[in-house]
């Protein structure tokens, strides 16, 4: 999972760039990096780390420029940690083209075989990043026929990126000398919404993964970008789009409402946080239905995302609510964290079990989801060291049994907890008193509720139906291979460039 974030401006962007990254730092933890747009040079800086030890004021003063583009990453399956993966990348023909993509393609290794023997595009590295990037400079050149790029030749080469491409992917990409260029995957699988800011200068664009990232900009937030859909900015800041894909449908990434979104976003026309409240109502339904309340003396969240179904929870059951294990903030997501050692050190640094709320009581904890288990088994020990007589665990999702290949870096099936076991024998394996998962038609309901527009979900992590309907169990087999050979190499330092390239555009 990546944050992405583009500007047209009509000042300098790069610390509307900085600020927009900061707000999308839950997407992503272990690179960040901004391009600009200057004349006719791309400026650009990467790094390994969060956004706020990335950029100093030295990189900030490199990037001038009135437009530009920002990533935030976590590194899936198999990828490197190199600083060269980290984006936005960069390629200059046929025209100077930055770009950020957050999302997964599916059949990158086809498509990169392809560039090279058919294209005659060189691919530097093992990102489907770089190979989507070139895929699209590939169609650009295709669409513009050797002339000058107008908006009809872009949205032509999206729709033609449409039919090669499968997977998941939100783009935002500069094109030296033109102007902004944006488009969603023809599911709509990763979120990308569009605002405007109007100054005295004139209007300012702003596309993004959360409608968050608009809104703590100073961004009116207008809509979300549409499956299929592309738009494009000038350098003027006049605004186009168009439908680029065959048969557009909007199917979502479930995991976006659960867990990854920040909860004051808006995403495709649902409120994070109304629909985390409603899974809460539902499991709170669960739980009754389940276990005899009269067994929890009181109910907690694991903090942080799984705090509005907790107190949802205890509302609609009338059960006491209290916050018992408290956050270190400065300390990274487990979820991303490489190695069960690491992960496991990291939860004890992480959380912290107030004494006196667990003391002989009976404790129903609320987690949003349960992935490798490794956190729900030290958070159950960590309560039962701080005096708890009972410890029950209620997650806000189903059993987690499949990968997820559409960007969320999950474990392979040997890896996940609820792989081959009852809820019984999971709950045995963490070492709580009784386990509750939410129903997944219960999960995608709640979500429904708040727009009932959204018929279909990407929820294969949970119920293994791929919605690209391009996965066999022998991908499965190689996305678990490239996990166990990834490289866990590091670097220090950063990644500065000066691009100068002289577009062919007006």
């Amino acid at each position: 999972m990546c944050g992405i974030i583009g500007v047209v401006g009509r000042g300098p962007v790069n610390q509307l760039l900085y600020d927009g990254l900061l707000l999308l730092q839950h997407r992503g933890q272990d690179a960040a990096g901004i391009a600009t747009s200057h004349g006719s040079h791309f400026n650009m800086f990467k790094a390994h780390g969060l956004v706020r030890d990335v950029f100093r004021t030295r990189n900030m003063r490199s990037l001038p420029g009135t437009s530009g583009l920002g990533h935030v990453r976590y590194p899936t399956a198999g990828s490197s940690q190199s600083e060269e993966e980290a984006q936005p990348f960069y390629v200059n023909a046929p025209f100077g083209i930055t770009f950020a993509h957050n999302g997964n393609l599916t059949n990158w290794r086809e498509l990169r075989e392809s560039l090279y023997r058919v294209d005659r595009r060189h691919i530097n590295t093992n990102s489907d990043s770089e190979v989507l990037l070139n895929v699209l400079a590939h169609e650009l050149q295709l669409a513009a026929n050797g002339v000058s790029l107008d908006e009809d030749a872009m949205f032509r080469a999206v729709a033609a990126l449409h039919k090669r491409v499968r997977g998941a992917y939100a783009v935002v990409a500069q094109i030296s000398g033109y102007g902004m260029l944006a488009f969603r995957d023809p599911h709509g699988i990763r979120p990308l919404c569009i605002g405007r800011q109007e100054t005295d200068e004139g209007v300012e664009w702003m596309v993004a993964s959360e409608s968050v990232a608009l809104e703590g900009s100073g961004f009116e937030f207008l809509r979300d970008v549409q499956p299929g859909e592309a738009v494009f900015v000038d350098l003027d800041g006049r605004m186009v789009s168009r439908q680029c894909a065959d048969s557009p449908q909007l199917v979502p990434c479930i995991f976006e409402y659960v867990y990854f979104a920040r909860p004051d976003s808006l995403i495709d026309g649902v409120s994070v946080y109304g629909a985390r409240l409603r899974m809460g109502e539902y499991l709170a339904d669960k739980v009754a239905r389940s276990m005899r309340l009269g067994d929890i003396d009181v109910v907690m969240p694991i903090p942080d995302s799984s705090r509005p179904a907790a107190m949802q929870l205890a509302a609609r059951l009338n059960l006491d609510y209290r916050e018992g294990l408290i956050k270190n903030r400065y300390v990274g997501r487990t979820f991303i964290m490489p190695g069960q050692a690491v992960r496991r050190k990291s939860v004890r640094q992480k959380l912290n079990a107030i004494g006196v709320e667990f003391k002989g009581k009976n404790v129903l904890l609320v987690d949003d989801s349960i992935v490798r288990g490794t956190t729900s088994r030290e958070i159950v020990d960590m309560a039962r060291a701080a005096g708890a007589n009972k410890v029950y665990l209620a997650s806000a999702a189903p059993p987690v049994r499949f990968p997820n290949v559409y960007g969320i870096d999950m474990p392979t099936q040997s890896e996940l907890i609820a792989t081959g076991r009852s809820d019984e024998e999971i709950a045995r394996t963490i070492g709580a008193d009784g386990l509750i998962y939410q129903d997944l038609r219960d999960m995608q309901q709640a979500v429904t509720d708040i727009n009932p527009a959204l018929a279909r979900f990407e929820a294969s992590c949970f119920d293994g139906q791929y919605i690209t309907g391009d996965i066999t169990p022998e991908y499965l087999e190689r996305l678990g291979q490239a996990r166990g050979s990834s490289s866990d190499e590091e670097s220090a330092g950063g990644l500065q460039f000066n691009l100068g390239y002289r577009s062919n555009g007006s």
